[in-house]
């Protein structure tokens, strides 16, 4: 027997795949379905309706960002006051659960989201640098407070903004914010990592290259 190797094509054009050829009773081989509304008993459009409604296709790509925007595994870590309302989101009232990342990591090598929950001092920051280059990639992080994004109330020498050193996927704006805008902004990181984030104002009011430099 002779092999022969080829080298694949750097792009699949998603018409040639088999699957766009067969029909609705080959998709449908080996259903173990009973009764009248089994599918090898359909025929016509009910048979195309009942395809229709069970069959889902999709791209490896958007299944692995659902499956992670889905199973978060948020960092056990807290700097200041914003990590009470961070705790609460995890409660019976808020229930952090639903969305999927209830499981706090007590280890960076486990987690894959940091929640920055507080203000950040000059001496606390490369530490916090360290955590997060710790942790597995993908990851992702979220600044929650105003004290963590502008320094808030506390703008003196001694705080620094997380933007300084190290890269923030969402912040969450509060002195300090509720459970609820934190469950805000991660539905928006959610977002983000299934590639449906909406743009933000400067998209929006067409305001790209009036950032503030340093």
């Amino acid at each position: 027997m002779e092999v022969k190797r080829e080298r694949l094509p750097r792009a699949v054009d998603p018409s040639g795949l088999r699957v766009r050829d067969l029909n609705a009773h080959q998709l449908l081989r080996g259903s173990e379905l009973e009764g009248p509304n089994r599918p090898a008993h359909l025929e016509g459009e009910e048979l195309e309706r009942y395809v229709h409604e069970r069959v889902l296709t999709t791209t490896l790509d958007s299944a692995v960002a659902w499956a992670r925007s889905n199973s978060f595994f948020p960092l056990a870590f807290g700097l200041a006051c914003c990590a009470m309302e961070q705790f609460h989101a995890a409660g019976p009232r808020m229930d952090i659960a639903r969305f999927g990342f209830e499981a706090f990591r007590a280890s960076p090598r486990q987690a894959d989201l940091i929640i920055l929950a507080g203000r950040v001092s000059i001496k606390m920051a490369p530490i916090i640098r360290r955590l997060y280059d710790q942790m597995l990639e993908p990851k992702w992080a979220i600044s929650m407070g105003a004290c963590c994004s502008s320094m808030g109330v506390f703008n003196n020498y001694a705080l620094v903004p997380a933007d300084k050193f190290m890269p923030i996927d969402v912040h969450v704006p509060g002195c300090p914010p509720r459970p609820e805008a934190l469950m805000h902004g991660v539905l928006k990181l959610r977002a983000l990592v299934q590639d449906k984030a909406e743009p933000g104002w400067r998209g929006r009011y067409d305001a790209v290259g009036t950032e503030e430099r340093p």
